[in-house]
């Protein structure tokens, strides 16, 4: 760090936690975003300020004027636009001296299994179960930690998984292939707000892995109902049999 990055992130440093060996974790880090809607929208201008050195942008969807609703980085001159491309110009506003990288595609199980390989952490933000299952299985074959969210109505969820601990489930351990598709918001509204709770929770999450400091939340889904304004957290355990990550137990537990 120059003396740009000591002033710039000092209120991090300030934090006995996390400190300048913290920080520098954070700009030696890299994160693959899966889509940059509602939740997207929240999680990625914290990492970009946070200073997460790469941010990977995966969306190949164009911006619409239903989404200006919840997706509060995006404006009525973005309509019709990629989403990718936009959200990369706005963090870059943000944070000039990171790497961020757009990608205007609809990723393929193959192509997350190449694109996790390279970075610290994946962070889940798309809106339907297929995908959701196929960042799953690629962060399992990677061994790569993945913070996942979802947000329909009133109610969001997030859990942490880390196939690169021997004792986490993955997501099929909950949600087998068998599960219905929990629908998109364009199907069933989403409460504005929600996106954002959900979506800072998983920045959070995820700076905390990437910096090395708390609470380990992997083995629990918190449940969030925004009418009540309540959370519930449920223990998970890792399916002995589970079809995506029984066969990919790492050799030993890492720190």
């Amino acid at each position: 760090m120059d003396d740009r990055d000591l002033l710039r992130y000092s209120r991090h440093i300030l934090l006995e936690e996390i400190g300048i060996e913290g920080q520098q974790k954070l700009l030696n880090a890299s994160a693959l975003v899966v889509g940059c809607g509602g939740l997207g929208a929240a999680v990625l201008p914290y990492l970009a300020a946070a200073g997460v050195g790469h941010l990977i942008i995966a969306d190949h969807d164009t911006i619409d004027s239903t989404n200006l609703q919840r997706q509060i980085t995006f404006t009525e001159a973005d309509i019709g636009l990629s989403k990718a491309e936009v959200m990369a110009g706005r963090l870059k506003n943000i944070n000039s001296r990171i790497r961020i990288s757009a990608l205007n595609e609809q990723l393929t199980e193959e192509r997350l299994r190449d694109l996790m390989a390279g970075v610290s952490i994946a962070i889940d933000c798309c809106d339907n179960f297929a995908t959701r299952q196929a960042v799953n299985r690629a962060s399992v074959a990677t061994r790569t930690p993945l913070v996942s969210g979802a947000a329909v109505r009133f109610e969001g969820q997030l859990a942490v998984y880390r196939p690169d601990l021997s004792d986490s489930p993955c997501y099929a351990c909950l949600f087998d292939g068998n599960h219905a598709d929990d629908g998109a918001c364009a199907l069933f509204g989403v409460f504005s707000p929600l996106v954002g709770i959900i979506g800072t929770t998983q920045a959070g999450e995820a700076l905390k892995i990437l910096a090395g400091i708390g609470k380990q939340s992997h083995g629990t889904l918190s449940v969030y109902d925004a009418l009540q304004n309540e959370w519930q957290q449920f223990e998970l355990e890792k399916n002995p049999h589970c079809r995506v990550c029984a066969s990919n137990q790492p050799s030993q537990q890492q720190p």
